[in-house]
């Protein structure tokens, strides 16, 4: 998913509620007007500002219908006249609803012509909004301005068709990297190194006849590696629930989702991570002095251990916490007697459930978890999330198995779906699997429930963090 698509799927909720107000407004004009009322007076005047509180207030419910009718998808391309459909049948809808309000409360005006108008040039500006926001973002595209960089695994004749229609139209925002007739081990490398130059942002099967064993290595290739994986509707042959199905000039592709956080998901939860984060922070804020002091007061060194841990996509982002131990104790994890009490021997991660480096006020601040807190700087800043898997050291995640990289899929996390169920006291396995079911079903009811159950699970002191 784009950033670009974010924005503008994000400016068109505003946008419509803008137009379906200047709707009303128009409408009202042209029924209370001085020109209007002497064509046909007017008996019982509405003031202009306790209509347009009225408009406020229903406009709201005209953005709900066009939410159900799919027009803020941010996934998949529609068609103009599919899309003007959907936005007469939602306001039609709505106006419907609006007429019968008034059936049973007439007080508010006699007026029936203003929510005709207003029904309208509802459709019309709305519709005009939406084709300048178009014609906008097409011409961004030719610019190449948030086109979508693209692979295409195929040599038959629809994977021709199709690499000649992305060449030929650069305003659908697809950037054509390069084909390959089938994909093997030397095509992967091939892949990976212009993803190192070009960087690429989707892998497509446009060959309905690649052999079941490539094509489940195509696909598990484009999950670890973080492409977004679409196919050719409609041969390909793969159990997954989270298929979204994109009309591209005709062609009908699918995409195979990761997580629920591509499109709205991401947005919904981005919102929410700045407000809450925002929030503990003004809230937590004395109490983060007094453990700046305390540390101070406790040992030689910095107040913040700052390090560079792994990130969404596999971007490293620094990484502060509250030092919980001494000063160096990084370097002291490579010596031979540590490596020897490593919990997780033989798994990427480096774990000491009894660590002789942490401190004494450390041994506090890993047991309440409230060496975390200065996180949440980096929750605002956007490179970790309230909730999400645990974020590892570079050396860690080069040791990563394929299937751990999935982790990867999402911004890293101060707390978890891992955290609460057993924290450190759990395998690196079982982490990973539970940090990835965290992200195949993730929503926003459960950020909140792991967020509740969070403290509780701190405070039982089950195990240091």
């Amino acid at each position: 998913m784009k950033k670009s698509e974010l924005i503008v799927a994000s400016v068109l909720v505003p946008l419509d509620y803008l137009m379906l107000l200047a709707a009303a407004a128009t409408a009202y004009s042209l029924r209370f007007g001085v020109w209007a009322t002497g064509v046909r007076p007017v008996i019982f005047t509405l003031p202009f500002a306790t209509f347009l509180k009225i408009a406020a207030a229903i406009a709201p419910v005209w953005i709900l219908f066009f939410a159900f009718a799919g027009l803020y998808a941010i996934s998949g391309r529609k068609k103009i006249m599919d899309e003007i459909s959907s936005i007469v049948l939602a306001s039609s809808t709505s106006v419907l609803i609006i007429i019968i309000a008034f059936f049973f409360e007439q007080r508010l005006f006699s007026s029936r012509f203003i929510i005709l108008a207003a029904w309208g040039l509802g459709m019309v500006y709305v519709v005009a909004a939406r084709m300048v926001v178009k014609y906008v973002q097409r011409s961004l595209y030719v610019l190449g301005k948030g086109v979508h960089k693209i692979v295409v695994i195929g040599d038959t004749v629809g994977a021709t068709d199709f690499t000649n229609l992305i060449r030929k139209n650069p305003r659908l925002g697809y950037i054509l990297l390069a084909t390959y007739p089938s994909f093997s081990p030397e095509v992967e490398r091939a892949i990976l190194v212009l993803n190192k130059i070009e960087g690429v942002d989707e892998l497509i099967q446009a060959d309905t006849d690649l052999p079941k064993a490539d094509r489940l290595r195509l696909f598990d290739f484009a999950y670890e590696y973080h492409f977004v994986f679409k196919y050719i509707a409609d041969f390909f042959r793969i159990e997954s629930s989270r298929i979204a199905l994109e009309n591209l000039a005709g062609l009908q592709l699918m995409e195979v989702k990761r997580t629920p956080l591509d499109g709205w998901g991401r947005i919904v939860k981005r919102l929410f991570d700045i407000v809450v984060a925002l929030l503990l922070m003004v809230l937590f804020s004395p109490l983060m002095l007094v453990i700046a002091l305390v540390i101070k007061l406790d040992s030689p060194g910095a107040v913040l251990f700052t390090y560079q841990r792994i990130g969404e996509k596999g971007k490293p982002f620094t990484f502060r916490k509250f030092r919980s131990m001494v000063e160096g104790a990084h370097t002291l994890k490579y010596s031979h007697e540590l490596q020897q009490q490593n919990e997780r021997a033989g798994s990427p991660v480096f774990k000491l459930k009894h660590d002789p480096r942490v401190t004494r006020v450390g041994a506090f601040l890993r047991t309440t978890s409230l060496d975390e807190l200065p996180q949440l700087f980096s929750v605002v800043r956007g490179v970790m999330s309230l909730v999400g898997p645990r974020p590892h050291e570079a050396e860690e995640v080069a040791r990563y198995a394929k299937h751990h990289k999935h982790v990867l899929a999402v911004r890293p996390g101060m707390t978890g779906l891992a955290q609460i169920n057993g924290r450190s006291d759990l395998g690196f396995e079982e982490e990973v699997r539970l940090d990835t079911y965290y992200i195949e079903n993730w929503s926003l009811k459960l950020d909140v429930y792991i967020l509740a159950k969070t403290p509780l699970v701190v405070f039982s002191r089950k195990s240091a963090c």
